[in-house]
């Protein structure tokens, strides 16, 4: 991962309403959630969830698919893994051990 890209998508996250709707997305998998219930879980007026899923669109860090009249959000676990990834990979270069073992994000 260049270190543009993970500038860009920490950039998109480091805003609580942004960090709040990712990790939701995340807790929704590859099905997502359609754009009018996160609007309604998080009390926000559509203009200003779309921003927001606008940004977290153009960082990477997530899809949006139309399904008949609904557009569905997805956490796109592929670039939330590349991320940890690039911010871990010299973890504990020193010390491996210190680290633990390595597991999966997502199943």
């Amino acid at each position: 991962m260049e270190p543009i890209v993970a500038i860009t998508a920490l950039s998109a996250l480091a805003q609580d309403t942004r960090l709040a709707i990712f990790r939701y997305l995340v807790t929704q998998g590859r099905q997502g959630a359609a754009a009018g219930d996160i609007a309604q879980r998080f009390h926000l007026p559509k203009p200003t969830l779309s921003f927001h899923l606008k940004e977290l669109k153009s960082a990477g860090l997530v899809t949006a698919e139309r399904r008949g009249r609904s557009l569905i959000y997805a956490a796109d676990l592929a670039a939330m893994t590349a991320l940890v990834g690039y911010l871990t990979e010299n973890c504990c270069a020193a010390d491996n051990a210190a680290c633990g073992p390595a597991r999966p994000l997502c199943a």
